[in-house]
């Protein structure tokens, strides 16, 4: 069973770094007290793999002595629980920056403390956490993708491409480019059913079509260049954090063309272990 404590400074991020762990199928239990960590422990430990990836956030809301913490975690390694300290920080003027925009309160500010006080107070306060930690992740400089990249990396290594999800869709030129398209290839350029009249009311999903638009050597060659190209872009966006990639392949009417380099492609993702679909938007339009 995997088992995280994430603690770290106000502002500096648990909330997100719970939430991207949540995406990647972790329980997450948000300023759970911490005399309990080891019951739920237990609990998760006796089902016997139902709850395998567990994470718990604890900080200064718990209360400022985190003797209790370090308890607990003793209570854990006497029951054999296997447990990692995420500790979340960022600099100063990052967190007072965040602070500001989003104009909560700072925890510690409750007693009339100013901002900056606080912060300092609090990172003194942690700082036998932060010792202790088996991870430290520093959000100063990072963006939200950025985080999830680092998430990603750190706890799911092994499952990388069940990460981000791939949405393949063809789409026809003349209604427009799919707004929410991340890449955009046009396959104009490839010879068309559509001025064959056995094909015209066909689409890319007919055999005689798909067959047809198969058959010519740029199809193919444009295929396997394209392949090469994802096989190197799908792991660097899912290393970047991306949850959801979108690839639209055009052609004049979403019909013929587009709709079988979509199919060949959407078959092609899901071979490389990408949770794939593929959409054809314009396939209804007459």
């Amino acid at each position: 069973m995997k088992f995280l404590i994430i603690s770290g400074l106000s502002g500096a991020g648990k909330s997100k770094v719970a939430s991207n762990l949540e995406d990647l199928g972790f329980y997450c239990v948000d300023n759970m007290p911490v005399d309990l960590i080891p019951q739920l422990a237990g609990v998760c430990l006796a089902t016997k793999g139902r709850y395998d990836r567990v994470a718990l956030v604890t900080d200064v809301r718990g209360g400022q002595n985190f003797e209790s913490l370090f308890q607990s975690l003793k209570e854990l390694e006497k029951s054999a629980c296997d447990y990692k300290i995420v500790f979340v920080e960022a600099s100063e003027e990052t967190i007072i920056n965040r602070y500001k925009e989003t104009r909560r309160k700072h925890p510690l500010t409750i007693d009339g403390t100013s901002l900056v006080d606080a912060v300092r107070r609090e990172r003194e306060i942690l700082h036998p956490v932060r010792d202790r930690a088996d991870h430290i992740i520093d959000t100063t400089a990072f963006s939200t993708s950025k985080l999830r990249g680092e998430i990603i990396r750190l706890f799911a290594s092994e499952q990388r491409e069940r990460t981000m999800a791939v949405n393949v869709t063809s789409f026809g030129f003349k209604y427009g480019v799919p707004i929410d398209a991340d890449l955009v290839f046009d396959v104009r350029f490839l010879p068309n059913p559509y001025y064959i009249d056995s094909m015209r009311d066909l689409s890319g999903l007919d055999a005689p079509v798909h067959e047809f638009v198969m058959s010519f050597t740029q199809t193919n060659d444009f295929l396997e260049k394209l392949k090469d190209m994802l096989n190197f872009l799908l792991p660097l966006y899912t290393e970047e954090g991306k949850s959801l990639l979108t690839i639209a392949i055009g052609c004049t009417g979403g019909h013929h063309r587009s709709v079988t380099i979509a199919s060949q492609l959407g078959t092609f993702i899901k071979s490389r272990g990408y949770e794939t679909s593929v959409t054809h938007r314009d396939l209804s339009r007459s």
